[in-house]
């Protein structure tokens, strides 16, 4: 059987540890959304629940779905453990929610989850088609070329690995508005009903820039495939530098012992 790369990607690593100096900006994320109880919500890339989970906390009916099954596995235990049974978790790919009925969802979120899919075109209709009407879709979608954190190291780590595949359509292009009116106008949404803003993800790790450095190097796909890469051209330690002192000039913390790192993202909201 064919190995899906992206799948193998995102459960290479273990990308809940990350995720844990995400999870105050999920949860204030969440707060602007306007969840109410008995809300009907798809978390499309949901990881192990950063948004998901403060989703159910706020009432709403959440299904996660992620390519990784390990992620979902972690989803499904911290739902467990939280005693949340109004939400829960599945394996599926945004290019392809085969699984889900049309109309099916008040709020589609998808917080740098369905970015990394492949065939973009397929997830904006993916996503429209399993929104009701008068519904809604929420992204964030890390930007190319912005000066904060994620597309950083980003950029820094395609410069140490090979080269993509024939085809390969980079994440990042869901970070450009005329590209997101484009696939989400091909689903048959006026350009309209499409609106953006610039937003604020923070990461927050309790030691200083060059743990989180390890915790990516050793947790984080892209980062381990980057690194991989590196260590076969003898490039390892260059690598290490250009992200050490990348996360040490964005470290915002007053503490030697913390790191606090904003990163800027593109919101975008489609009114179905």
């Amino acid at each position: 059987m064919a190995v899906n790369p992206n799948k193998a990607l995102w459960e290479k690593g273990d990308f809940t540890r990350i995720a844990d100096s995400m999870r105050e900006s999920g949860e204030e994320l969440v707060g602007t959304l306007g969840i109410t109880e008995g809300l009907k919500v798809l978390d499309l890339g949901s990881g192990d629940g950063t948004t998901a989970l403060p989703a159910a906390q706020l009432g709403a009916d959440v299904l996660g779905v992620d390519i990784a099954s390990n992620l979902v596995e972690a989803g499904n235990a911290r739902a467990q453990s939280a005693g949340l049974s109004n939400l829960r978790f599945q394996v599926g790919d945004a290019s392809d929610l085969n699984e889900l009925e049309d109309d099916s969802f008040d709020l589609v979120v998808s917080i740098f989850g369905a970015m990394f899919a492949p065939r973009p075109f397929d997830v904006a209709k993916e996503m429209v088609r399993v929104t009701r009407p008068g519904g809604r879709i929420v992204m964030g979608n890390w930007i190319p070329n912005d000066p904060t954190l994620v597309a950083r190291i980003l950029k820094i780590s395609s410069a140490y690995s090979p080269p993509p595949p024939e085809g390969f359509v980079s994440p990042m292009t869901w970070g450009v508005e005329e590209h997101v009116s484009e696939r989400f106008a091909a689903a048959g949404v006026p350009e309209e009903k499409i609106s953006f803003e610039r937003d604020t993800y923070r990461f927050n790790f309790p030691a200083p820039p060059s743990e989180l450095v390890a915790e990516f190097r050793s947790y984080y796909g892209p980062t381990m495939n980057a690194f991989e890469a590196a260590a076969a051209d003898g490039r390892e330690g260059d690598l290490q530098a250009e992200l050490e002192a990348l996360f040490s000039a964005q470290n915002t913390s007053e503490s030697d012992a913390a790191t606090s790192i904003p990163a800027t993202f593109l919101r975008v909201t489609v009114d179905c």
